[in-house]
């Protein structure tokens, strides 16, 4: 699903009432910005996983989740690079083959992830009791993993292996001139696909916080005392992951498909033009998820959180620390 080309051979793409130059400065400039920040955030969070010990079937998809994320954040410099004034040809044949490529394998994998979580959190919270085969390690485990293999034999290898053509002099955007015939088709339906993916995962999320927020409701109406209180905030804790995937992903989400069916057409009319930009931005919006996620590790994980006050305890970090206190 790489698109970052930034070859525009016709003109009409030029007289769009926006400073290119400018532009590409700003977008690079967002992907460096919050590289240091996701770099340092999925970096403890990936070394706080490794220390936890999986118990449940929420650790395992946080697991996957934080490799997801990790992976997505090592593309950033070299995304933001290729978009930089005078970025040489073979940096941009790079990203459009196989750094492109890996975002949105993390991406989508993020989108599946955060769907099964929510089915795991609408199991505990609203289906809670009896023996779920949703919630058995091994299941979990095997799910997760298979989801993986999926989207690298079906998504990432394909496109790697038909984004192989010499990009230059051809009258189309770079990362489009790139692929093959079959490259080109293959792109096509692999964005309809995960479009299909997204918008179903959408529904899913969607439903089961419908429910979950009806049973907090009526857990709410029940009772009145502090212990409940308490059990309701833990239980409003989960829809920190439909803030984060409203925020992050339906806006890119949307304006995709159209963006799309220009881009593989070749248009490089204004049209065209605005709305790579919204995608662009649209994007970038997206990779803001490798900065939220840490959040839902934190407050839906007790062992997460847990082991986090250790590293931050200070007095075991430092022993000295509470004596001089």
């Amino acid at each position: 699903m790489a698109s970052n080309g930034t070859q525009t051979p016709n003109a009409s793409c030029l007289d769009c009432a926006i400073d290119q130059s400018a532009w590409k400065i700003a977008l690079p400039s967002l992907y460096f910005m919050i590289f240091p920040l996701a770099l340092v955030l999925n970096l403890t969070v990936a070394w706080i996983c490794l220390h936890l010990q999986v118990n449940s079937s929420l650790t395992v998809y946080l697991k996957h989740l934080v490799a997801a994320d990790l992976l997505m954040t090592l593309t950033f410099p070299i995304r933001a690079a290729s978009e930089l004034p005078g970025a040489s040809p073979g940096l941009h044949a790079f990203v459009c083959r196989f750094s492109s490529v890996f975002f949105y394998l993390a991406m989508n994998m993020s989108v599946i992830l955060m769907g099964l979580i929510s089915l795991d959190r609408y199991l505990k919270i609203v289906r809670s009791g009896g023996s779920l085969l949703g919630q058995n390690l091994l299941f979990t485990h095997a799910l997760s993993f298979t989801f993986w293999i999926v989207c690298i034999g079906s998504i990432t290898l394909p496109i790697i292996m038909t984004t192989d053509q010499d990009p230059m002099n051809m009258a189309t955007e770079f990362c489009m001139a790139m692929k093959s015939k079959l490259g080109l088709d293959w792109h096509k339906a692999v964005v309809i696909v995960t479009k299909v993916i997204f918008w179903t995962v959408c529904i899913v999320i969607v439903f089961c916080y419908t429910c979950i927020a009806k049973t907090v409701l009526e857990s709410y109406q029940r009772s009145h005392s502090n212990n409940d209180k308490r059990k309701r905030k833990a239980k409003l804790r989960v829809f920190l992951i439909l803030i984060i995937f409203l925020i992050c992903y339906v806006p890119y989400h949307s304006i995709r498909i159209p963006y799309t069916l220009l881009q593989i057409k070749g248009n490089c009319s204004c049209t065209w033009f605005f709305l790579k930009i919204g995608k662009e931005l649209t994007l970038w919006l997206s990779s803001l998820n490798v900065c939220l996620d840490p959040l839902i590790y934190f407050f839906l994980c007790k062992a997460f959180r847990e082991k986090f006050w250790e590293i931050c305890d200070l007095e075991k970090l430092f022993p000295s620390f509470g004596k001089k206190q």
